[in-house]
């Protein structure tokens, strides 16, 4: 499956609204994957993210294989970490953490990562991070070693993503965390949404199908459930 960039870009410029399913696979086994695989099938799920902020087992490439024989929607590793690379899946966020100043995130693991990703097929998207207070301190803010971008500080999220925008960023993500407290307010997505070009991906601290559709109507191109999902895979009424 290729050119999931264009098919990205091709539903914002249709205002046609996409949905990813993110999953971690520090929390999935493989003996769950046919379960979760009838669950993201019955849902509106457009494209399912793959990857987490601590995993480290060794059973990446079995769970995406899995996925992708049973589920005919494109995989996307959501990478954590170098390591996470797998080319089991069709494409691969390559995300800078732009809201921080660790140059572990900003570059260092996209060194370390050439060597993997020179030997794939995996198609490569560019991808602006930006880690917006979720109201606790999530999993990617420990790791990372960085502070989010505070709620209220729009012009803040707009410059950053607007230089990742400059700098080349096929993408930008707003990211409140997953199991943030609250998700990414709405104010902020549609001014950031409003001055840049680029598709815009939300994620992090969506519980309810409502929110999503608020996150839509503010300006998200492509909305991202993790934890919800997670916790009640009747989500979605299913």
């Amino acid at each position: 499956m290729q050119n999931l960039f264009q098919h990205i870009l091709q539903a914002k410029n249709d205002n046609r609204k996409l949905l990813a399913v993110l999953i971690d696979p520090e929390k999935v086994s493989i003996e769950k994957v046919s379960i979760l695989s009838d669950k993201i099938k019955a849902s509106p799920a457009t494209h399912i993210f793959v990857g987490g902020s601590t995993f480290s087992g060794t059973h990446l490439d079995d769970l995406i294989a899995l996925l992708k024989n049973e589920i005919q929607l494109p995989i996307l590793i959501f990478p954590g970490h170098p390591s996470q690379i797998s080319n089991e899946a069709d494409g691969i966020l390559f995300l800078s953490l732009l809201s921080g100043r660790n140059p572990e995130y900003l570059i260092e693991h996209h060194i370390n990562s050439v060597e993997a990703l020179e030997k794939s097929n995996l198609e490569i998207i560019p991808t602006g991070y930006l880690l917006i207070d979720g109201g606790k301190e999530t999993a990617v803010q420990r790791v990372s070693q960085t502070q989010p971008i505070e709620q209220d500080n729009i012009e803040l999220a707009y410059k950053t993503a607007k230089a990742g925008e400059f700098l080349g960023k096929k993408l930008i993500y707003l990211e409140a965390g997953s199991g943030a407290n609250q998700h990414v307010p709405l104010e902020m997505i549609h001014y950031v949404s409003q001055n840049i070009r680029i598709p815009l991906i939300v994620g992090g601290g969506i519980r309810s199908i409502k929110t999503i559709r608020e996150l839509y109507d503010a300006g998200a191109d492509l909305v991202v459930i993790g934890t919800a999902f997670e916790n009640d895979p009747n989500f979605f009424g299913i």
